[in-house]
C-alpha cells in the first residue's frame, strides 16, 4: 500500500501522518491472535508504578516472541512506505507492544522518541503504530502534536512507570488519532505523543515498530539496538505466508 503524497507532505511539515486500513483484515486478524496469545501467556510486564489502581502493560522487544511480528517489517508495503517518510537504506531497531485492560488501562505520558534515540535529524526515524484493536478516545488511542518535531522538550523520570520518561507540554494542539483495526499512524522521532486512560469495556493493544534511515544512525544507536537492514531484505512472501499460517493455527 504505497502512501500519497498527501501523506508524505504531511509527514514531513507536521511529523505524523495517519493510514487506514494500511493491513487488510486477514492481515490484522492474524495480529489479534497474535496479542490474544501475549495476553493469555503472561508475556506482558506492567510498568505502572501504581497497579493496584491502574495497568499500563509492555512486551518488549516482540520479535523473539512471534514470527508474524519478525516478518512484518520485510513487508514491500511496509519498507516502501517507510523508506518514503524517512529515505532508503531503511532499518528496524526496534518493536514494542502495549497492553490496555478495560477501564483500569493506563496510558502512555507524553515523550518523544527521540528522547530514548537522539538521532541527530528527528525526521530521519519512524514509528509505525498499529491500532490492533478499534483506537478511539474513549479507549485511550495515540494522540500526537503536529508540527512539534524540532521543539526543545526536556524530560525527566516518569513517576507513573519504573522506567519511562515524560516531558511537559501544552496538549491544546494535540490531535487524537482514531482509527480502526489494521489502521497505522506514522510519527517521526520528534513528535511529542501519548496514549490515554482505557474507559472502555474491551481491551486494546497497539503494536509499535520503530525505522531509521540507516545514514543518519549513530555510533551509540548501533551499539544499543538491534538493527535489520530492511531495504536489502524486502521479502513479499515472509509476511503473507505467517498470516496464512497464524490464521490456519487459530482455526485447527
Amino acid at each position: 500500500m504505497s502512501l500519497s503524497q498527501a501523506q508524505v507532505d504531511q509527514f514531513l511539515t507536521e511529523g505524523y501522518t495517519s493510514v487506514p486500513h494500511f493491513f487488510n483484515k486477514d492481515e490484522i486478524a492474524a495480529m489479534q491472535i497474535e496479542a490474544a496469545r501475549w495476553i493469555d501467556a503472561g508475556l506482558f510486564r506492567d510498568v505502572s508504578t501504581d497497579p493496584e489502581v491502574r495497568q499500563n502493560y509492555q512486551l518488549i522487544p516482540l520479535y523473539p516472541r512471534s514470527s508474524l511480528i519478525k516478518a512484518l517489517p520485510f513487508a514491500p508495503k511496509v519498507i516502501d512506505a517507510v523508506g518514503n517518510l524517512i529515505g532508503h537504506p531503511v532499518i528496524k531497531i526496534l518493536d514494542q507492544s502495549f497492553y490496555k485492560p478495560p477501564h483500569s488501562g493506563m496510558g502512555t505520558s507524553w515523550h518523544t522518541d527521540n528522547a530514548y534515540f537522539k538521532l541527530r535529524d528527528p525526521l530521519r526515524g519512524t514509528a509505525m503504530w498499529i491500532a490492533i484493536h478499534d483506537g478511539n478516545v474513549a479507549n485511550g488511542t495515540l494522540k500526537v502534536v503536529p508540527g512539534a518535531f524540532n521543539d526543545d522538550l526536556p524530560h525527566t523520570r516518569d513517576p507513573a512507570s519504573d522506567h519511562h520518561i515524560h516531558t511537559q507540554l501544552d496538549e491544546s494542539r494535540a490531535v487524537h488519532c482514531e482509527l480502526e483495526a489494521g489502521g497505522v499512524v506514522f510519527f517521526c522521532f520528534g513528535t511529542p505523543h501519548a496514549t490515554g486512560d482505557n474507559r472502555s469495556d474491551e481491551a486494546r493493544v497497539g503494536v509499535g515498530i520503530h525505522f531509521v534511515n540507516r545514514d543518519y544512525a549513530s555510533a551509540e544507536l548501533d551499539q544499543r539496538w538491534r538493527q535489520t537492514i530492511l531495504s536489502e531484505e524486502s521479502d513479499g512472501e515472509r509476511f503473507a505466508a505467517e498470516v496464512r499460517a497464524t490464521l490456519a493455527q487459530e482455526n485447527g
